[in-house]
């Protein structure tokens, strides 16, 4: 019943739109029950109803009504200024999920933002804002559960003080779960832990942008850091934490055993290090550090890794021994990552997969010395993996591919920068029905191998990356979409290859498939002609209108100024992330970026957005909430330019008026 209404309700936006005069599309829509609107606008997200909004009187009113008891108000893929988001934020005492992205608002938006009712609150790229926000987040949100916090003060000539953190800690004493997405090495040291002694006891999850290990390692410690006067009544540092997530200069032997031996009912350790010059032996990980983890054996997720974004450096002083030593501990461990144990061979690896038996998540990155001996017989043992990411493992040829294919639950398979990987990995593949992501970046595959993915996996697939398989051609679209129907494929990345041309293109638009991510990022023959035909493309039977919030054009050969014209509105109008090469035409880049606010343009050849095959956390997940069914009716209509998401400028100030 509910559907048939919500549909009818569909149909009479359609027919509004088609209207006329703006006279008649009104009285239909305000002849409709103020109870029926507000029932569906109820079911909606915070952009699709300022959309609804637009179209009607009636619906407008309906909006500024809703907005002050809906206890969700979500718009992280838009950056909404403060006079945009003002009237979106009226008083509410029912509000208790807030997530924003606040690019574009600074300290002035306090007031309106922070409001006592909250328990879930997620502010990200807060560079804007200074240390106050943290101190009126203590201050006026006492009843937080779970906050997130980005890039707090990054910007030049904001600050914060140990005042400021010391204030949120104390303030919101029920917190459960703090995401601090900065550095806190800016605060002092020699108040840090005293400061956390006032955080909540509920606290169980913690995760920080970045900190020094000796900073962790003083906090950790019995007696609150060497800097403070003994006391043999001191109150204990996160007692309840079990999620522990740290970036840090250096992970350290001396940080393993603080963490192992201070935080007793520990379950997720993460830590992952970005080390700026090699690493002395005692500011570094070797097997005895290894040999302290999981002391008490709660453990169920552990991941270690040495980033090499500054230096090509890896855990030097970790062999086989270390990884031994671990294994005996690690008997109830669900999830391993590491990440540059570059001394570590099959011997090291193959007890891990022995002795963990109730591992489903396996990730190893920079496994130079990782071959396809580690998986022989791994049908032989218990193990049921869902996830298997074994990234830059040079070593690895058709045959460790062969071997993991015997686990049939696999859902997630990163083989990416695996070179010796030919189509025989990609038969092997090719029987694993509940598969959903599929990265195979830099191999050797073919186009006419890609054909065995078409008979159950690309039905299955939500994301696949083939970027930098320099063997394909226009060719691998028809091998991986010729005559196949609904498939629920989202995201593909089809970069840096050298033989994708418009043509290929073209038939991927005559495929309509609704993607909502699709990079092609240096592909040499690509031009305005693919452009022309993403923007023009049907999705279904008579739907217009590319349903992509993503696209990635960087450094395509044939990109002219031509491209730019099918860039703007109507064109694309889900569209939030835009990768394009600036010198093409600077005026023109600046032009659209003026005429569409909230999409962001890139064009200096950054990654869009967060890694999305980032799986360090959990199985992947997209970006995008799931839509309604009411809301995905909307989008997919062939409907006027006015019902675009919030990101439709014009109608500022029509939105809630």
């Amino acid at each position: 019943m509910c559907l048939r209404i919500m549909e009818d309700l569909r149909k009479v936006c359609v027919m509004e739109s088609k209207e006329e005069t703006s006279v008649a599309g009104e009285a239909s829509l305000d002849g409709l029950p103020s109870a029926l609107v507000a029932t569906v606008m109820t079911k909606l997200d915070i952009a699709s109803i300022c959309s609804l909004a637009s179209t009607s009187s009636a619906f407008r009113s309906c909006a500024r009504h809703i907005l002050s008891f809906l206890p969700s108000f979500n718009l992280l893929d838009t950056a909404p200024s403060g006079d945009m988001l003002r009237p979106l934020l009226p008083p509410n005492p029912y509000l208790t999920t807030l997530k924003l992205d606040c690019s574009r608002l600074d300290d002035s938006a306090i007031a309106f933002l922070l409001k006592p009712s909250l328990q879930d609150l997620s502010l990200h790229n807060c560079a804007d804002f200074s240390g106050r926000l943290l101190s009126e987040i203590g201050n006026r949100c006492k009843d937080l559960r779970s906050l997130y916090l980005g890039s707090v003060a990054e910007k030049r000539g904001r600050a914060i003080h140990i005042s400021d953190l010391e204030e949120l800690l104390s303030g919101c004493s029920h917190l459960e779960a703090l995401i601090l997405m900065f550095d806190v090495s800016l605060f002092l040291r020699h108040n840090f832990a005293r400061v956390w002694a006032s955080a909540s006891e509920k606290l169980t999850s913690l995760e920080i942008g970045y900190i020094s290990s000796v900073t962790v390692t003083e906090l950790l410690s019995p007696n609150l850091g060497s800097h403070l006067p003994s006391n043999p009544v001191q109150p204990a540092i996160l007692p309840s934490i079990q999620k522990l997530c740290l970036n840090v200069d250096y992970i350290t032997d001396a940080m393993i055993g603080t963490i192992s031996k201070g935080l007793m009912f520990l379950t997720h350790l993460d830590l992952q290090d970005a080390p700026l010059i090699e690493p002395r032996v005692t500011f570094d990980l070797t097997n005895a550090g290894l040999q302290q983890i999981n002391q008490l054996g709660r453990l169920k997720h552990l991941s270690l890794v040495r980033s090499q974004e500054f230096l090509i450096t890896y855990f030097r002083r970790v062999n086989d021994l270390g990884l031994l030593l671990m294994a005996d501990k690690c008997a109830n461990m669900e999830s391993i990552c590491l990440g540059g144990f570059c001394r570590v061979t099959d011997t090291g690896f193959k007890t891990i997969l022995h002795s963990c038996t109730r591992l489903y998540k396996l990730k190893v990155t920079h496994g130079t010395h990782l071959t396809d001996l580690v998986f022989h017989d791994i049908s032989a043992t218990s193990l049921t993996l869902t996830h298997v990411s074994l990234r830059r493992c040079n070593l690895l040829t058709n045959h460790a591919v062969l071997s993991l294919a015997s686990n049939k639950e696999l859902k997630i398979l990163d083989l990416r920068d695996c070179r010796s990987l030919g189509d025989e990995a990609l038969l092997a593949i090719g029987t694993l029905p509940r598969l959903k992501i599929l990265l195979l970046d830099g191999s050797d595959i073919t186009d006419a191998g890609l054909l065995y993915l078409r008979a159950s996996v690309i039905s299955s697939l939500y994301a696949l990356s083939l970027r930098g398989c320099k063997r394909l051609t226009d060719k691998c679209i028809t091998a991986l979409f010729n005559g196949c129907c609904v498939l629920e494929l989202r995201e593909l990345d089809l970069s840096n290859l050298p033989n994708l041309s418009d043509n290929g293109v073209l038939l991927l638009a005559k495929s309509r498939i609704p993607f909502f991510e699709l990079r092609m990022r240096q592909c040499p023959l690509v031009g305005d002609t693919a452009v022309m035909a993403l923007a023009s493309m049907l999705i279904d039977e008579a739907k217009h209108g590319s349903s992509l919030r993503l696209l990635d054009f960087y450094n395509c050969g044939g990109i002219t100024a031509l491209a730019f014209r099918w860039l703007k509105k109507p064109y694309f109008p889900r569209l939030k992330w835009l990768g394009v090469t600036g010198n093409v035409n600077r005026d023109m880049v600046d032009a659209l970026a003026r005429s569409r606010p909230f999409l962001h343009v890139a064009c200096h050849g950054e990654e869009l957005g967060a890694d999305p095959y980032d799986t360090s956390d959990g199985l992947y997940t997209h970006d995008y909430d799931d839509v309604d069914e009411f809301e995905q009716w909307l989008l997919e209509a062939d409907i006027d330019s006015d019902f675009e998401e919030m990101g439709d400028a014009e109608n500022n100030d029509e939105m809630v008026a």
